[in-house]
């Protein structure tokens, strides 16, 4: 079988970083997308082959696929591009990447572990900032502590977002949840909040609804989980953004101011800005252990972690020790939790 691979989403803001993270790294993949002149520029540039794509042309996508092994679909909002990308994998064989955060998409993929352990398929999804840092070190601390029964993460992130990103966010906001007693449940946005001790120091922080309230949830069995973000500002302002942008109106005003906006962090911001995360586990015995982890800017992260996940999928899947076996993965069930620390510029402490 070929080894080939494709980009799907290549132009956006993060394909455009795992192309040249993977030409960087001596790797040939496929470049796709739907606008041909944006993506023959590309392919141009990086000296790679194209192909247009529209995912709404079934048969089209699929002959495409048919020689691919690998596609890291890094086209949103996911919620509108995965499900026919999954589909085309499943019947084509080909094992499918994605790096989407939204908790609809990450939860469809999971579900689908049947379908891909019959077409021996391996599908991971998640592989970028969303959500591999957390996803590893959840993993790690579950290990450490087996017993635990509550998982709280908290992500601290520099250098602001590319539209897409913002756009995604912007399309899906909504209220609260949290994960109680292996349910996902609503909640207030913004509740509860903490104080988090992250590696350069304390910040405060406030409940979002990250993709690790699935991932995690999969990768450890923990029943609670919450995730949390540190805020610039007071946390009673940040709440209060986030109940106006439920309001369908904001969202769309936002959504248009942000697409007149820049692309995403220039690659200066990318440079001086970085990533942390704190974790803490605790079992009812009131037994706890952190660990805690700083990383590059997180697009950076996230183009390094798709061209690491092709190379460990490319490497084999199947049911040796040291392949990813067929089915639906989060990164820390496909690749392992020590996988985060294969990757440039991460360091993690702990767990403790």
């Amino acid at each position: 079988m070929t080894r080939q691979w494709m980009i799907y989403g290549a132009t956006g803001y993060t394909g455009s970083l795992v192309a040249r993270r993977a030409v960087a790294r001596g790797q040939r993949p496929v470049l796709a997308g739907r606008d041909a002149a944006a993506v023959a520029a590309l392919a141009s540039e990086l000296n790679l082959t194209w192909t247009v794509l529209d995912l709404a042309e079934r048969s089209a996508l699929r002959a495409a696929l048919h020689d691919v092994t690998v596609v890291a679909h890094c086209a949103g909002p996911f919620r509108r591009t995965a499900a026919p990308m999954l589909d085309a994998c499943l019947e084509t064989g080909t094992h499918y990447l994605d790096i989407t955060g939204e908790i609809p998409v990450l939860a469809d993929v999971l579900d689908r572990d049947r379908s891909a352990v019959e077409a021996n398929v391996a599908l991971v999804t998640g592989v970028g900032f969303d959500v591999v840092p957390t996803d590893c070190l959840a993993g790690m601390l579950a290990a450490a502590l087996p017993g635990a029964t509550t998982l709280e993460l908290a992500i601290l992130a520099g250098g602001g977002v590319s539209a897409g990103t913002a756009t995604t966010a912007l399309t899906s906001a909504g209220g609260g949840v949290r994960r109680v007693g292996g349910e996902l449940r609503p909640a207030p946005v913004g509740r509860p909040r903490r104080l988090v001790p992250f590696p350069s120091g304390r910040r405060q922080t406030v409940a979002v609804p990250w993709g690790d309230l699935v991932t995690a949830h999969r990768s450890t069995g923990i029943g609670d989980i919450t995730v949390y973000l540190a805020v610039p500002g007071r946390p009673a302002v940040v709440g209060a953004a986030a109940a106006l942008l439920r309001v369908a109106a904001l969202r769309r005003l936002a959504t248009w101011a942000v697409r007149r906006g820049a692309p995403g962090p220039s690659a200066q911001t990318r440079a001086a800005t970085g990533c942390e995360v704190w974790a803490e586990v605790r079992d009812d015995a009131g037994d706890r252990r952190t660990a805690a982890l700083r990383g590059p800017n997180v697009y950076d992260l996230t183009a390094d972690a798709v061209v690491h996940a092709v190379d460990r999928v490319l490497d084999g899947v199947g049911d040796g020790p040291d392949q990813v076996t067929p089915g639906a993965h989060t990164p820390a069930t496909a690749f392992g939790h020590g996988f985060v620390r294969t990757l440039d510029g991460v360091t993690v402490t702990g767990p403790s």
